[in-house]
């Protein structure tokens, strides 16, 4: 077992990716999302630049709302390309530096070691800026705390936790391990906690469990009744800030692919969305096809302009990557809906046979 996880989490990485060709904009309320057009309906930030941020912009947002909080922003359209390139990159250097990668996105990955934690992180940081990006990194004693530390780092750089002997110790750089664990994270909420949502924060509440110290105290047994008996105990784990410690290096192999389009208006004549529907299972099809994958089912999704959302499935005769066959498979799913509302997005997921079948 290794002693020690790093989690390497890049900064504002779309952003940044778009300054590395673009110095001019280094410092400026850079905002990534859509084809760049705060005007076009329906389209979200999928990346802020700090500076941005100070005005309230935040991933998610649509971008008519990002124009009103920063009317001085620099709005930019995603080039997934780019990102997926400068990723590889990424991950092939943090390869070089540090070994075995755990690839978590395109701009996080996990790597250990059993040497000192702190003058790997500060090599991996050297590495990234040589990239012409930045990075944190968390130093923990497993995933859990290495993900949460890289929290700490981007929020207060240099700190306590650091090693003051260490000549690796830098700002961008946090340790968080079991030894400082209750001091940083017993007061915080649960949802503080990788892989607390709100709307498990929000049951612990109801049982007057509101803080992670109130988490550790909780009778394990008595989570197990509410939550289940995976989850009740898991979460009673993540309390005591314990996790996985093995890194996972083989790429995981898909079980489904989706594809999903909100649309600039809403979508009222059947024969439009029939159409539309039919585009989105050929591009995710023909996607398939070219990944030598089989599918197995198909499942549909509508969601109307009140949000309400449905989704209905149907098996395939047989497995097949027949382009025709899934489409027509798609467009008798979307038969079985009503369509009396306006239409604002349509989805299609495949399900796929494993790739050992």
């Amino acid at each position: 077992m290794p002693q020690w996880l790093l989690h390497v989490d890049l900064d504002q990485f779309q952003a940044a990716v778009e300054f590395r060709r673009r110095p001019e904009l280094r410092g400026l309320p850079v905002i990534v999302g859509g084809e760049g057009d705060p005007a076009q309906p329906r389209k979200v930030v999928t990346c802020a630049s700090y500076p941005a941020r100070a005005y309230g912009v935040r991933a998610g947002m649509a971008l008519k709302m990002a124009q009103r909080k920063c009317p001085e922003g620099v709005f930019l359209p995603l080039d997934m390309p780019a990102y997926a390139a400068a990723s590889e990159e990424i991950m092939a250097t943090l390869g070089r530096v540090a070994g075995p990668v755990e690839v978590w996105g395109m701009d996080e990955a996990f790597v250990a070691t059993d040497d000192d934690p702190w003058r790997l992180a500060a090599e991996i940081r050297s590495a990234v800026v040589e990239l012409g990006l930045t990075c944190a990194v968390g130093v923990g004693d497993n995933k859990l705390t290495a993900k949460l530390a890289t929290g700490f780092a981007k929020s207060t750089g240099k700190t306590s936790a650091e090693p003051e002997h260490d000549p690796g110790a830098a700002a961008g750089i946090f340790e968080l391990t079991a030894a400082n664990w209750t001091e940083l994270m017993g007061h915080r909420p649960t949802d503080a906690l990788w892989g607390v949502g709100s709307r498990i924060a929000k049951r612990l509440a109801d049982l007057d469990i509101a803080t992670v110290t109130d988490l550790m105290a909780a009778d394990r047994e008595h989570l197990a009744t509410v939550f289940g008996p995976s989850t009740g105990p898991y979460l009673w784990v993540l309390g005591h800030g314990k996790g996985d410690t093995e890194l996972t290096t083989t790429p995981r192999i898909p079980v489904g692919r989706s594809k999903s389009e909100t649309f600039p208006h809403d979508l009222t004549d059947p024969d439009e969305i029939r159409r539309e529907l039919a585009r989105i299972a050929t591009e995710v099809a023909e996607e398939m096809r070219e990944h030598h994958r089989i599918s197995t089912r198909v499942a549909v999704t509508v969601r109307t302009k009140t949000f309400y959302t449905r989704s209905k499935q149907q098996k395939l005769p047989h497995p097949t990557d027949d382009i025709p066959t899934i489409v027509a498979t798609a467009l008798a799913i979307i038969a079985r809906f009503d369509l009396d509302r306006p239409v604002r997005l349509l989805g299609v997921r495949l399900e796929l046979l494993p790739l050992d079948d």
